[in-house]
């Protein structure tokens, strides 16, 4: 079996918020994916509520589009700390960090979550825009580190 990335990471030494390259794969014709790992709170210490992660990657779903180009999924981390973005190409941090800083910004003043309904959310009832805004607000207030380990 093929070990999976993230379980591979000491989630007891990480220190968040952070935005880590976990991996570029190459597909067989040339394309290249990477994944990163957004993380917003500290692992095993603290978790995001549903409603405020389901808020987030509602919100987060079209807001980071307009920022960053060739954005294939976010998705959030089943522990609730963060979310997974893929992206076409071989990218980097470097470039993820200001886009989702402006999406974050937009969150901000953001007066509804968009697709809050039974026809377009499979939980629409569990989506917190007050809590989705008080966790941007968070991270954009501590600052994402391009280091995992905080050094």
């Amino acid at each position: 079996m093929e070990k999976v990335e993230s379980f591979e990471l000491d989630h007891r030494i990480v220190k968040a918020p952070y935005i880590r390259k976990a991996k570029t794969l190459d597909g067989s014709l040339g394309d290249k994916v990477t994944k990163f790992d957004l993380r917003f709170t500290q692992p095993n210490k603290e978790d995001m509520p549903t409603a405020s992660i389901h808020g987030l990657e509602h919100l987060l779903a079209g807001l980071l589009r307009e920022e960053l180009d060739g954005i294939i999924d976010l998705s959030p981390m089943g522990c609730r700390t963060g979310f997974y973005l893929i992206v076409w190409g071989d990218r980097e941090p470097s470039e993820v960090k200001p886009a989702l800083e402006a999406a974050l910004k937009k969150v901000l003043v953001a007066d509804e979550i968009p697709a809050r309904n039974e026809i377009q959310c499979g939980n629409y009832r569990d989506l917190s825009l007050f809590g989705a805004k008080e966790y941007a607000k968070k991270v954009l207030e501590t600052g994402f580190s391009l280091n995992v380990f905080g050094e």
